[in-house]
C-alpha cells in the first residue's frame, strides 16, 4: 500500500484516482497520460504559451465582470504569468495525439493553473471546491472555442518570433551576396543543359525576391488568424458567457500579444471551419517548395570539387564522410531540403484533418495545432541556420564561372537575330563536333565581321538584365 502522504485523491465524473502530490496536473490529465502513450511528443512550448495567454485574458475579463471571485481571478493570472516566465513547464504532459478537439491538453492547462492558483491562495492542490479547473479557470469557455483560438494565437506567435525574423535575415543576406557577386558572369542552365550567360549576383537577387514574395503571402494568409471565435463556448452560441465577455476578452488578448485581433462575425463558423489554418499552411508549403529548390541549387552549384560545377563554395561546417578523408558536404542545404519535405507532409495532413470535421466541431484540431505551429517553427529555425551557417559565408569561384560561360554553346543564341536561327544551329553543331570556337566558325563562314561578332558576344552585355520600360 502506497503511503498516502505521497498522493492526493482527486475525483471526476468517472470516479476517484490517486494523483502524485508533487504534480500540478490533475485527474483528467492522468487519464489522458494512460490513454495516449502514442508518440512521447509533448505540446509545443509556443502552443502552451498560446493557451496560457488565453487563460490569462479570460481570467482578467471574468474577474472584471464578476463572473468569478476577484481573488481567484488574480491567482489564475499570477499562475499564468509564472508559467509564461518558465515555471512548471514540465507539467504539460499530454501526447500531441490525444482526445479529439484537444480536450485532454485543455484540461491539462486548466488543472495546472487551478492547482497553482490554490497554492497562491494558501490552499492545497486538489481542493477544487475552492478553485476549480472547470468552474473557475474555464469559466465561460469550452475546448471547442479555446483550442481553435490557441492555434491562431500560437501561429501568430510562431510567425512573429521565428519565421518572419528568419526570412528577413535571409533576404538581407541574399541581397548582400547579390551585390558582392554582381559582376561575376556564369553560364545559365535550363533542363540542366548549357544556356545563355547570367550574372551570379542575379541568381542570389532572384532568391531574395522569391523569399520576399513568400513572406508577403504568409503575411496575407496570417490575417485570418487574427479573427477569433473565442466566446463561442461549446457550439458557437456563447452559452454560459457574460454578454460583454466576447468583445472584452478579444481586446485583452490583443493587448497581451500586441496584435490587432477581432471577434469573428459568426462564432459558429469560426469554430467549425479550419480554413484559416489550411490557408497559412498552404503558404508555408509554397515557401517550402521554393526553399527546397534553392537548397538544391546551392548543392548543384557547389558540386565537386573536381568533378562537379564548383561555381561557388559553401562554408564547410563539419567532416562529410566517415570513410573518405577531406570530404565536406553541403549539409546545411541537405538539412533544409529535409525540413521542407516535412513541412509539405504536414500540410497534407492539415488538409486531411481540416475536411474531417462534422456538424458543430472539427475534432482533429490537436493534429492541426501541432503540425501548423511546428511547421512555422522548424521552417524559421531552418532558414536562420541556413543563413548563418551557409549563405553568409558563400564564396564564388569567379574563374570557373567565367570559363563555363565562355565555353557554353548557348552563346550562339545571341547570334540568332544576326545570322538566323538555322545558321546559328549549324554553327553550334559544328562547334560541338570539331571543338572549334563559335567565334572561329562564324568568321570562317563569313557570317559576320569580327567587330560585329565581338559586340554581339560580349558576355557582360549578354548577361545583364534588361531594365523594365513602359515607353
Amino acid at each position: 500500500m502506497t503511503d498516502n502522504i505521497d498522493f492526493r485523491i482527486e475525483r471526476d465524473s468517472m470516479g476517484d484516482r490517486q494523483i502524485a502530490s508533487n504534480v500540478y496536473y490533475g485527474i483528467q490529465t492522468l487519464r489522458a497520460i494512460e490513454n495516449f502513450p502514442i508518440s512521447s511528443i509533448k505540446p509545443l512550448s509556443t502552443y502552451v504559451d498560446a493557451c496560457l495567454l488565453i487563460k490569462k485574458a479570460t481570467a482578467i475579463v471574468n474577474g472584471e465582470l464578476n463572473c468569478i471571485p476577484q481573488d481567484i481571478s488574480q491567482a489564475i493570472v499570477q499562475a499564468t504569468d509564472e508559467i509564461l516566465a518558465g515555471k512548471l513547464r514540465e507539467q504539460f504532459v499530454v501526447d500531441v495525439y490525444q482526445a479529439g478537439a484537444g480536450t485532454s491538453h485543455h484540461m491539462n492547462v486548466n488543472e495546472v493553473l487551478a492547482n497553482r492558483a490554490l497554492e497562491i491562495l494558501g490552499d492545497e492542490k486538489g481542493n477544487y471546491k475552492r478553485v476549480s479547473p472547470n468552474d473557475h479557470v474555464n469559466y465561460g469557455q469550452s475546448t471547442n472555442d479555446v483550442i481553435p483560438t490557441a492555434i491562431r494565437i500560437g501561429g501568430l506567435l510562431a510567425l512573429s518570433h521565428t519565421l518572419h525574423p528568419a526570412l528577413e535575415e535571409a533576404i538581407a543576406a541574399l541581397e548582400n551576396k547579390a551585390v558582392e557577386f554582381q559582376d561575376i558572369v556564369k553560364s545559365g542552365r535550363t533542363h540542366l543543359q548549357d544556356a545563355v550567360p547570367v550574372r551570379l549576383g542575379e541568381n542570389f537577387r532572384a532568391w531574395a525576391q522569391i523569399l520576399t514574395e513568400h513572406q508577403n503571402r504568409i503575411y496575407t494568409a496570417s490575417g485570418d488568424l487574427m479573427v477569433l471565435g473565442l466566446g463561442g463556448s461549446a457550439a458557437g452560441t456563447g452559452l454560459n458567457t457574460h454578454p460583454l465577455y466576447r468583445a472584452r476578452v478579444v481586446e485583452v488578448l490583443s493587448e497581451l500579444i500586441d496584435t490587432p485581433l477581432e471577434p469573428a462575425p459568426h462564432l459558429m463558423a469560426a469554430m467549425q471551419s479550419m480554413a484559416p489554418f489550411v490557408n497559412v499552411s498552404g503558404a508555408l508549403r509554397n515557401l517550402a517548395q521554393d526553399l527546397a529548390k534553392i537548397s538544391h541549387d546551392l548543392r548543384l552549384m557547389d558540386s565537386g570539387p573536381k568533378t562537379g560545377l564548383k561555381e561557388i563554395q559553401l562554408p564547410p561546417v563539419q567532416p562529410g564522410s566517415s570513410i573518405m578523408p577531406g570530404k565536406y558536404n553541403p549539409v546545411m542545404a541537405e538539412m533544409t531540403s529535409m525540413v521542407c519535405f516535412q513541412v509539405m507532409g504536414y500540410d497534407n495532413a492539415i488538409a486531411l484533418a481540416a475536411q474531417a470535421g462534422q456538424l458543430e466541431l472539427n475534432v482533429m484540431m490537436p493534429l492541426i495545432a501541432y503540425n501548423l505551429i511546428h511547421s512555422i517553427e522548424i521552417l524559421g529555425n531552418t532558414i536562420a541556420a541556413l543563413t548563418e551557417r551557409s549563405i553568409k559565408g558563400i564564396t564564388a569561384n569567379k574563374d570557373r564561372c567565367l570559363a563555363y560561360a565562355e565555353g557554353s554553346l548557348a552563346l550562339v543564341t545571341a547570334l540568332n537575330t544576326h545570322i538566323g536561327y538555322l545558321n546559328a544551329a549549324a554553327v553550334a553543331k559544328e562547334s560541338l563536333e570539331t571543338g572549334k570556337s563559335l567565334r572561329q566558325i562564324v568568321l570562317e563562314r563569313g557570317l559576320m565581321s569580327e567587330a560585329d561578332l565581338s559586340t554581339v558576344l560580349n558576355l557582360e552585355q549578354m548577361s545583364a538584365i534588361l531594365p523594365l520600360s513602359r515607353e
